[in-house]
């Protein structure tokens, strides 16, 4: 049996809680930006059976919006009430069998990733029910900001939580991918990096994830993360772009593995530096050199999805260049969400109205500064 139900809510919260607030823990997961290394992590995993395909590597950072919930156990079903970014709230009751939860998220519905993540931990643990209360998400879906990860690792860190598994960060991590792919998502390893909370450099060889802490920017760095208002599918990127691993055969396979691989790297290996010492022009520069070079190799893989209209335009506007160092796409690219980064935290603010003014866009502000975003 499951009861899955679907309604309108004001305000993007829900006032309606399960039980009394105190039986509740309470849990908050972030969002996370990958500020360079896009599409790398799956890339560097082909190592496992292309040793010549080069290493992955991210920049990632956290972003103070995400998903916030409250978690209890229950002796037998999964109860979960989920308020999405748009106020709409979604409710499934289902018994924590392995079997049920499997076929939920295989089915790839709204509650996919929450069964996936059940599944998985009650296989490994044999671990009891749940009951969680997301009653507000703030973190934009299908954009780009790991939205469906962050509830993936919301229900990791759950169960850990309630259950005292001792997992670790990382081990949250994995969970949550695991419980990910078992949906029709084929996510990367790098989603699950909103787990952290803080910028890391993420390296990805063949079956070995490496997780290098970065030291806080010496300056603030003011991001905008807009909505281009747009659309993009992230199933039709990634398919377009797998077709150049784990073996090339054509020049422009080539061109996207040297993407990914060796140009990525070393703009990687830059941007770390630049990002801790704090220097957006660097950094700016960067961003718009990554950009060049994925419109260069990337966009003929897949030209449905990756020529980008409305990024470009966001990107080549004369007001928005006196604004920001430099710019770029977000997540798996496409005309999702772009992100800039601002000279000053009131050009940050100027950019803002000027891109709902000028576009209809808008646009979520990301300050990283020391210890602090």
């Amino acid at each position: 049996w499951r009861s899955v139900k679907s309604g309108a809510l004001g305000m993007g919260g829900s006032d309606a809680v399960l039980q009394e607030q105190e039986d509740w823990t309470s849990l908050f997961v972030p969002g996370r930006v990958c500020l360079f290394g896009e599409h790398s992590d799956w890339a560097g995993e082909y190592r496992r059976v292309n040793p010549s395909v080069s290493r992955g590597a991210t920049i990632v950072v956290g972003t103070n919006h995400g998903v916030h919930a409250r978690v209890r156990r229950h002796p037998n079903s999964l109860i979960v009430r989920s308020c999405d970014f748009n106020g709409k709230v979604h409710s499934l009751t289902m018994p924590m069998e392995e079997k049920e939860l499997l076929q939920t998220a295989r089915e790839g519905g709204y509650f996919s990733y929450v069964a996936g993540v059940a599944y998985r931990l009650a296989t490994d643990f044999h671990v009891s029910g749940l009951e969680l209360d997301n009653y507000l998400t703030d973190l934009p879906m299908g954009k780009g900001l790991s939205s469906s990860a962050a509830i993936c690792v919301l229900v990791a860190r759950a169960f850990n939580t309630l259950y005292n598994l001792r997992l670790t960060t990382r081990g949250e991590m994995e969970y949550a991918y695991q419980g990910e792919i078992v949906t029709p998502s084929k996510c990367g390893r790098m989603d699950q990096a909103c787990a952290f909370g803080r910028p890391v450099v993420m390296h990805y060889d063949a079956d070995v994830l490496l997780v290098e802490n970065m030291k806080f920017p010496k300056a603030p760095l003011h991001y905008l993360l807009v909505d281009l208002n747009s659309s993009k599918s992230t199933k039709e990127i990634l398919a377009s772009l797998r077709e150049a691993f784990p073996h090339p055969r054509t020049d422009m396979h080539r061109g996207v593995q040297r993407l990914l691989g060796e140009i990525n790297l070393h703009i990687v290996e830059r941007a770390k530096e630049a990002f801790e010492n704090g220097d957006g022009a660097e950094l700016g520069r960067l961003m718009n050199e990554a950009q060049a070079y994925f419109f260069e190799y990337a966009q003929p893989a897949c030209p449905t999805q990756l020529t980008m209209p409305v990024l470009r335009s966001v990107l080549t506007h004369a007001g928005v260049n006196d604004l920001v160092y430099g710019g770029k796409g977000v997540g798996s690219q496409g005309d999702g969400m772009g992100q800039l980064l601002c000279r000053s935290e009131e050009d940050q603010q100027r950019l803002a109205a000027l891109l709902k003014a000028e576009f209809g866009m808008t646009s979520i502000p990301v300050t990283i500064s020391d210890k602090k975003t």
